[in-house]
Order: C-alpha cells, then structure tokens, then sequence
C-alpha cells in the first residue's frame, strides 16, 4: 500500500451527493479510475431520502475505505452548503470538485495538481469540458496542457468554469453562498478572482458533463432562475465592493442580453424537432395514400 499511497497527489476531491443512487457510480469510479488518486474522497449525503447512501457506503468498500469518507447532512440544504461542508473537512492543501452526476478524465487529477504544484502562486484553476450523451466516447487529448490567466474581466463577460472543472487552494478565505442555489460557484469564482487572486485557465477539456448545458430540457423556467443567480451574483460583488456602479448595471444589461439569446435559441431547439417530425407525419400520411 506504501507504493500506492505514493503515487498519490495531495488532493481532496468533494462530490456533493442529492437523489444521485443512479449516477454516482459514475462519478466515483472516474475517481477511482485516475492515473493520480486524490489523498482523499468526501462523499457530502446532502439529506438524500433515496438509496443513496447505501450506493456511497458500498462504492466505499468497493473502491477503498482508507481514502473514501462519507459525510451524512441531516437535511437537504443545496449543493453551495454541501461543498462548504467538504471544503472545510478536506485535510489537503488543494480541493477539487465534482458533481455526482459528471465525471473525469483519467489525467484530470495528475495534470492539474501537477500544474498548480508548479504555480504555487495560482489560487484557482479550470478548464474545459466536453458533454457526452449516451453512447459517446471521451474525446482523445490533443496536445499538452497550456495555460493562459483568467482575468476579472474575462470572468465577468462569461463563465467558463462548471464546479467540477475547478481546483483551488483549500487556504482561501471564501466559500459558496449557501443561500444561492443558482450561479453560487460563479460568484465564488468572481469573489476570489476580483480580490486579488490569480487563476488559470487550461485549454484540455478533462471533464465530461453527462447533461445537457442550461437542462436537457432546455425549460424557460429553468433558464431564468439560472439568469436570476448570474444577476444575484452580480448584485453582491457589487456589495462587496468588488465591481463598480458602472460595471454593474453594465454586467446586468449584457446578462439580459445573453439571456435572451440562451432562451430563444433553446426555443428554436425545442420546436425544430417538433416541426420536422410534422413533416415526417404529413409525408407518410401523403406516401400512403399514394
């Protein structure tokens, strides 16, 4: 165990866990799965009321209880509250996230806690990730891994960092906004970017979302609460003194601006298909009667 324990980086990795029996499977094994396991893995039971934590319990066993801990909530109190919970149980001086329903390259861990080891200056890194629906395979790596900073301003335009592309030094002095359940990882990205502390992005996609960006329904509803966390975020950087007057109602109006063209595109997604299988209806109906 010596030898394995070597090879292993010091990272605690946090999957906050809701209602997910069916896909943590998944996320733990791309865990388990790694080139460079993490020191340790923290499962957060945020209050599950199905067989979720008889699937954690037997994934612990499965792949090792010397590494694996699970954390049991008493209630559900939302992911930004689980992640908090893992951060502050974590013992090694980076944390990585991954959401229950997602996974990872097998390189994930090794490349990017290799490259923070390196850059001992940078606080946060991200990078890309790829959506893989049933029956994809993850795309082949193309090239090394480059890096290039992530300015407050090119965090402000967009958000290019899903929870579970992040890796950041567990020393921060921040946390998600519990309370925030829309656009709570985004506003953790901006408060530590925006104060001061650098981040990188890196150009390799070494997360796969399993789901569709914006819901794989692509719902209204959904989009605007999602629009309702990127304002809110806004609104308290600018509380906090972290943005200006001006580059808040600025951020607010493009926001908008960007919502419309999520919702209208999603929109035209929805009623594409709907309108083509018509058309097939109406062309069979005409072939038959031919």
């Amino acid at each position: 165990m010596s030898g394995e324990t070597d090879l292993r980086v010091d990272v605690s990795v946090v999957i906050p866990c809701y209602r997910c029996a069916a896909t943590l499977e998944r996320a733990v094994a791309s865990v388990a799965a790694q080139t460079q396991l993490p020191r340790e893995l923290i499962l957060i039971d945020d209050g599950s009321d199905d067989a979720t934590a008889c699937v954690a319990s037997r994934l612990r066993e499965r792949f090792g209880a010397y590494w694996i801990r699970i954390v049991m909530l008493a209630s559900n109190q939302g992911p930004a509250h689980a992640r908090n919970v893992g951060w502050d149980a974590a013992t090694q001086p980076y944390v990585a996230f991954l959401d229950a329903d997602d996974s990872w390259h097998p390189l994930k861990l090794q490349l990017q806690y290799q490259w923070m080891l390196e850059n001992p200056g940078i606080a946060l890194t991200g990078h890309p990730f790829r959506w893989l629906q049933a029956g994809d395979s993850p795309p082949v790596l193309a090239g090394p891994l480059n890096a290039r900073r992530l300015t407050g301003r090119r965090l402000l335009l967009s958000n290019p960092l899903p929870t579970p592309c992040v890796m950041l030094r567990r020393d921060l002095p921040f946390r998600f906004v519990p309370k925030q359940r829309n656009a709570e990882d985004y506003l953790l990205w901006l408060t530590i970017v925006l104060s001061g502390y650098p981040a990188s992005l890196f150009d390799l996609p070494l997360t796969y979302l399993h789901k569709a960006p914006y819901g794989e329904a692509g719902l209204s509803a959904e989009l605007w609460r999602m629009e309702r966390g990127e304002l809110g975020a806004y609104g308290d950087l600018r509380r906090n003194g972290l943005i200006s007057a001006f580059t808040y109602r600025l951020m607010v109006a493009f926001s908008l601006l960007k919502f419309c063209r999520r919702w209208v595109l999603t929109r035209c997604a929805r009623l594409i298909p709907r309108h083509r299988k018509r058309q097939g209806v109406s062309s069979s109906r005409h072939a038959h009667r031919a």
